[in-house]
């Protein structure tokens, strides 16, 4: 792929030309045009004294702390029956029985290298079992040689024993967040929390971290499991999205000051609300805090396996992560972070390969994504849980996204808003395009719950040689509601993707509008695939659908604003398979696009609807 570069002198230039034309009348379309690209090349500026900011590399003192001096032992592996993708079976690779356990040697040598003052952590080559988290300690680089392959232990028990906090039957914890949602969990396999210049770094992509998301414990289990579609047996209840009877049967029992009206908004119709993926967001929508969401055991939500919270000066670079529990790597809170030439090969259930939140200043350089969901997901908070501010001034760029639910994706939990994000130089692969597809490449997804701002997001120098999926993936709205069943593949089927009514069944409290305008889309080129009707390149060109102000469910009114702002320039979609209606809008404002190539056919429009 072509860099794409800022050129230093075209701004002056565009302020000087501006000066030599101040006394003459110039067209008001005309003049428009120009503002709004000074606006876009100041944009691009601004992302790349993002990328300049990283020029200088994290520094560590040149000592190394060897996992083996520690008492470290690599194992032998063997192959098992498991899952190798979200309920595909297959055969995985695990530490045989009896493998040493590589855990309190690795805590060892980090606390030895902090205390030196810092350094790097060596992790040899070989196979290494280790049966608790990695946590990492201010000017610590752990670092992977080649051929080294950590295996983190499937055992959820082993991710409840070593955190800061007693909480008792629920194990000892680890503050983390769940979906956006504060809480008291089952540790992350690497974590860290407030530390400064740290890293986590491999020699190339044979060296491996692991979190055997797939491989069976010892009861037949995995973790890739606790999603849901649970398998009959034993076990069958254990899951996120079944009712777990641990938890209240009325939210007025851990939030007593609630009133009528509140708990009968948040309970919602039924008891689903008592589900561990939906009582943690009711515990923050009752104002419940953190330190008494208590999960960890006897419940269901699964650790990410990379998750820094509050961290600054933060790299990932040059090695591989497979099999993931849950999100992949997950900064929350976290300023000046960089991540570089990673591999993320996670297919399993919510294996999004990068998902930043709350975040200032973030990298995202020469990575591949093979992804069982998105690939990168830009997340703010979610319910109240904002206290961390926006996301903002994220670049992601060179990078190959080869399948997942969606490519560079903002969203959908931004309750505290996302600005400032830019991505260039990126090819959306679609290598399993017959098979496994890329449901959408550019996708944003909010709903009334989520709320929040997305703002600035700029786009240019894309490539999508195979399209992306090319059948639609429809969303369920709610009863009653304007958009009819059926009727929207908001989910899969567009290249771009900007869905403001995302999941909207799944949240009970609905009373946060989102706001979507300035966006900026340029240079995307989408290849065809040669199917039995033809070269195709997707299901729909755009799919662009608003806030639905039927879905609110606030006391008081609320301003509903549609999608405002959007450029599309200098792009071609290939041919659609419903090539008749290549863009679905709902609720939007003052789409332009200019030099759109659809089906062959060129586009100099603005939309509204």
């Amino acid at each position: 792929m072509t860099n794409t570069t800022i050129n230093p002198h075209r701004r002056s230039l565009l302020r000087a030309a501006s000066a030599s034309v101040a006394g003459l009348t110039v067209g008001a379309p005309a003049l428009a045009a120009s503002k709004q690209a000074s606006a876009i090349d100041e944009a691009w500026g601004r992302a790349q004294s993002i990328v300049d900011s990283f020029s200088k590399p994290l520094v560590f003192p040149k000592r190394d702390f060897v996992i083996t001096s520690y008492g470290a032992a690599p194992c032998k592996t063997i192959m098992v029956s498991g899952y190798i993708a979200h309920h595909e079976l297959g055969q995985v690779s695990t530490p045989a029985p009896g493998a040493p356990d590589c855990y309190a040697a690795i805590a060892a040598a980090i606390a030895a290298c902090s205390a030196a003052g810092g350094g790097r952590v060596l992790i040899p080559a070989g196979s290494w079992l280790v049966k608790g988290p990695i946590v990492l300690k201010s000017n610590v680089n752990v670092h992977l040689a080649k051929g080294a392959h950590v295996y983190f232990s499937n055992d959820p028990d082993d991710f409840a024993k070593y955190g800061d906090y007693d909480c008792g039957a629920a194990g000892k914890l680890v503050i983390s967040r769940w979906q956006s949602n504060d809480c008291l969990n089952y540790s992350p396999m690497v974590y860290a929390y407030g530390q400064t210049n740290i890293a986590l770094t491999g020699e190339d992509w044979t060296s491996i971290i692991d979190g055997q998301g797939g491989v069976p414990q010892v009861n037949g289990d995995a973790w890739w499991d606790w999603k849901g579609k649970r398998k009959p047996g034993p076990n069958q209840h254990q899951a996120q999205n079944l009712v777990n009877p641990k938890n209240p049967k009325s939210i007025r029992e851990v939030a007593p000051q609630l009133n009528d009206a509140q708990v009968a908004l948040m309970e919602g119709k039924d008891d689903k609300w008592r589900t561990d993926e939906a009582y943690l967001p009711t515990l923050s929508e009752a104002g419940v805090p953190a330190a008494k969401r208590i999960f960890g055991r006897g419940h269901w939500l699964r650790p990410c396996m990379v998750e820094f919270i509050g961290c600054s000066n933060v790299l990932l670079q040059g090695y591989q992560l497979n099999q993931s529990p849950f999100w992949q790597h997950h900064p929350v809170n976290c300023s000046k972070l960089e991540i570089r030439k990673v591999l993320m090969e996670s297919l399993g259930p919510n294996s999004d390969g990068f998902d930043p939140e709350a975040c200032n200043t973030v990298l995202v350089d020469g990575c591949t994504f093979n992804s069982g969901d998105d690939c990168i997901a830009i997340k703010a908070g979610k319910n109240l849980d904002t206290q961390f501010g926006p996301t903002q001034n994220v670049v992601i760029q060179n990078c190959i996204m080869n399948s997942g639910h969606g490519g560079v994706t903002l969203g959908s939990e931004m309750s505290g808003g996302i600005q400032h994000v830019y991505a260039q130089n990126i090819e959306f692969r679609n290598a399993h395009w017959a098979t496994d597809p890329l449901n959408t490449a550019i996708r944003m997804k909010t709903n009334m719950n989520r709320g929040g701002f997305l703002r600035h997001f700029y786009v240019r120098n894309v490539t999508m040689p195979n399209g992306v999926s090319l059948k639609p993936l429809v969303y369920k709205p709610l009863p009653g509601s304007p958009i009819p069943p059926n009727a929207v593949g908001s989910s899969a089927g567009a290249v771009v993707t900007i869905d403001c009514d995302y999941a909207p069944t799944a949240d009970n409290v609905r009373t946060r509008p989102p706001i979507v305008e300035n966006i900026h889309i340029s240079g995307v080129k989408v290849g065809n695939v040669e199917t039995k009707d033809g070269p195709r390149s997707c299901y729909q060109a755009l799919l662009l659908l608003g806030p639905v102000a039927f879905d609110y469910n606030g006391d008081k009114p609320a301003e509903i604003l549609p999608i405002r702002d959007v450029t599309i320039t200098d792009c071609d979609f290939g041919t659609p398979v419903n090539v008749a209606q290549p863009w679905f809008l709902y609720n939007v404002r003052n789409v332009k696009l200019t030099n759109v190539t659809i089906g062959g056919k060129v586009h100099n429009t603005t939309l509204s609807a």
